[in-house]
């Protein structure tokens, strides 16, 4: 009896490799170009030896495999297609895995092992602040750090919180709510919300960064790009001991007002030749959102570069 991801990912590897392909009992029929059909049988006989391992194939997955056998040399297709699905990051106590699903994000996971600071660069949906709480999570559960600190600049309000009605919580929330999705989607929500109580677990805006000194903590300041150079360099400086931080932002959507530099496009100059300093550019073939975002990235990048020649 043949596996059911197989069953629900077959039309995926019919559409991305433009082949027929049908299941008889326990036997599947490909039909197609020779190259086509080749790959397309070394992706199934892989994808059932990893299935076999544990890891649940999702159809995200085919495509993900798809893109890695285009990126790799035939001869080292097989290895890395199995080191790719197995290089997990577990992130529960619930066997919950977050896995990079391109070569770039399995660059940035390797490279938040290493340095102690990361900067992801790109556009939406390529994973920077997922992988990065992933990162976070595990570090936490491996007690290599002892808290985990979440950060974004309120660019709506104007970093000016005081006019919004509510309590601090209510008046924040809605400008880290992405983060906090991102969290509840890798942790159990009642372990998150204790961990939040507790302190060990902060969400907030950049601005209450200042003045602290964050020691023995894994750091995530999102959406960079909407930081201002003072904001950027105060942030930098906060660093502490035994701690790590990840940096990410899409410098093609900034919020700042008119005039206002990004403090993440200034941070890219002048820190590119600290050697300790990791940068990590993504680029629209990284989205493991919908495959109509890599297309509408895409459309975007084309259009605003005709825009800018003209």
């Amino acid at each position: 009896m043949l596996s059911g991801w197989l069953q629900k990912c077959l039309k995926v590897i019919e559409d991305s490799l433009h082949l027929e392909a049908s299941i008889r009992g326990s036997k599947v029929f490909i039909n197609g170009e020779e190259g086509s059909v080749n790959t397309a049988e070394r992706l199934i006989r892989e994808l059932e030896s990893i299935s076999a391992e544990g890891y649940t194939i999702r159809p995200e997955d085919i495509r993900y495999a798809l893109r890695a056998i285009e990126e790799s040399d035939s001869a080292e297709a097989e290895f890395s297609l199995k080191e790719l699905f197995l290089n997990t990051i577990p992130v529960s106590s619930k066997k919950k895995f977050i896995v990079p699903r391109s070569k770039t994000q399995r660059q940035y996971i390797e490279s938040i092992k290493q340095y102690d600071m990361v900067i992801g660069i790109g556009p939406a949906g390529t994973g920077k602040t997922y992988l990065a709480m992933a990162m976070a999570i595990n570090a936490f559960l491996k007690k290599q750090v002892s808290r985990i600190i979440l950060a974004r600049p309120a660019v709506e309000a104007g970093e000016k919180l005081g006019f919004l009605p509510g309590d601090l919580y209510e008046k924040v929330n809605p400008y880290l709510r992405p983060l906090y999705d991102a969290l509840f989607d890798m942790m159990e929500a009642e372990k998150a919300h204790k961990l939040i109580e507790r302190g060990i677990i902060e969400i907030a805006p950049l601005a209450f960064m200042r003045g602290r000194t964050l020691n023995d903590s894994f750091i995530i300041l999102d959406e960079a790009q909407n930081t201002t150079s003072e904001q950027m360099k105060m942030y930098l400086t906060r660093l502490g001991f035994n701690s790590k931080t990840v940096i990410t932002g899409d410098v093609t959507q900034i919020d700042l007002p008119t005039g206002k530099a990004s403090g993440l496009r200034e941070a890219e100059k002048i820190l590119k030749d600290i050697k300790d300093v990791c940068f990590i550019y993504f680029t629209e073939k990284d989205v493991v959102r919908h495959k109509l975002v890599q297309q509408i990235i895409k459309a975007y990048e084309k259009f605003e570069s005709a825009r800018d020649e003209k």
